[in-house]
């Protein structure tokens, strides 16, 4: 870790100054470990309850027992008041006791172990100095000149009350994220409404301290601003909800002694006991690149060429397959083809004739009824009557 980068202090007067990354930041990013870890510290802040011991159960209630055609619930004895032989005790009945009474000697708090601890820290701190998972949480570091942000400790003296605190921020270009966290205020779901947990909203920075200070009482009064020590940092507030990317606003000193704290590669930590940083399992990540290097590739066996296997078909529903077995079958299916078209037109043929026919015997009905209708009012009308009517007169 001798070549780190370099992180300019800022609220400084005078020349810039750098202080060296310190190796925390370079820990694998775990958001597994991270998950598991939050998910058990966070039962850890619950309050037992349960319901009352007798609570259901405070009734003179007996079976009926068989033979009276009505189930062997327990039922309410006496008589003249609705109550009066309703079933009692049963989670299904009104006002029954519920199912599984909830008891105060629940498991309500979660051991984890210390090491395991260390690693989800270490992960939330690196996550803390990506911009990416810091924009993706949902933090408003667009302005911000740099992350992970570490301010000059002497910037913090005068900082006294909310204002300076306030101006700070400004400075800072970190106000942007407390203004979200103002819009994000509402009123919460549900009956957390009812028990002192009215609203809710969104979190702001987390400004980190070496030493206690008047800053506290400046930036607590901020939205979703919180603080929180270097020696007590808190997996709860650097991942809130488990996930990774808090804003951490670092004052020079706490920043420089994260690497006596949680140590390097190369040194162990002088106030952990027995700890060392967790390493990535793969130096290089980039997966990609991997498969793609000649070292890896020179090892590879060719690329098999798919064979795609053909599926027997049924040649007397398949004419193609059949005219392979066949080749008179594409003959056969043609002489078909043009029997049946024959065929039709003979058809058509006979039905136009028919159809002929039929026009020339309804013409000749029709005059033969108009020469006998002009025959019973004049005789001599035979002579005006179309010859192929009057032939047809004379036959009959």
């Amino acid at each position: 870790m001798a070549s780190r980068p370099l992180v300019q202090v800022r609220g400084g007067e005078g020349a810039a100054v750098n202080v060296v990354l310190p190796a925390v930041f370079v820990s694998p990013i775990r958001p597994d470990v991270v998950q598991e870890v939050h998910s058990a510290l966070a039962k850890n802040r619950r309050q037992a309850y349960a319901v009352a011991r007798r609570a259901g159960m405070q009734s003179s209630a007996e079976s009926w027992g068989t033979g009276r055609a009505v189930a062997r619930i327990p039922r309410v004895p006496g008589g003249g008041t609705h109550r009066a032989g309703q079933g009692a005790f049963g989670n299904m009945c009104r006002g029954g006791r519920m199912f599984a009474p909830t008891k105060t000697y629940r498991k309500w708090h979660r051991k984890v172990n210390v090491n395991q601890k260390r690693f989800a820290l270490c992960s939330a701190l690196a996550a803390s100095a990506v911009p990416a998972l810091v924009m993706a949480r949902g933090h408003k570091i667009s302005q911000v000149p740099e992350i992970p942000l570490v301010v000059a400790t002497e910037a913090f003296k005068d900082v006294t009350k909310t204002k300076h605190a306030v101006a700070l921020l400004k400075k800072l270009n970190a106000f942007d994220d407390v203004e979200k966290v103002k819009d994000s205020r509402k009123i919460r779901r549900g009956k957390g409404k009812m028990r002192n947990r009215r609203r809710v909203q969104r979190r702001g920075p987390l400004v980190i301290y070496n030493q206690k200070s008047p800053l506290i009482f400046a930036f607590r009064n901020i939205p979703g601003v919180e603080l929180c020590s270097v020696e007590r940092l808190n997996l709860l507030q650097l991942a809130p909800g488990g996930h990774l990317g808090r804003f951490v606003i670092w004052t020079k000193d706490a920043f420089e002694r994260l690497d006596s704290i949680y140590g390097t590669y190369n040194k162990a930590s002088t106030e952990k006991t027995h700890f060392t940083l967790p390493r990535p399992l793969m130096t290089n990540a980039d997966l990609t690149r991997i498969m793609s290097s000649d070292e890896v590739q020179s090892h590879l066996r060719k690329a098999r060429r798919n064979h795609r296997a053909h599926q027997k078909k049924n040649p007397l529903k398949n004419r193609g397959v059949m005219i392979k077995l066949n080749p008179y079958e594409q003959t056969r299916v043609r002489n078909q083809i043009l029997q049946e078209r024959s065929r039709a037109e003979k058809k058509d043929a006979i039905l136009a004739k028919k159809r002929a026919q039929f026009k020339k015997s309804k013409q000749i009905k029709k005059h033969r009824a108009e020469y006998y209708k002009a025959l019973l009012h004049n005789p001599r009308v035979y002579e005006g009557v179309p010859k192929a009517a009057a032939a047809d007169t004379t036959q009959e």
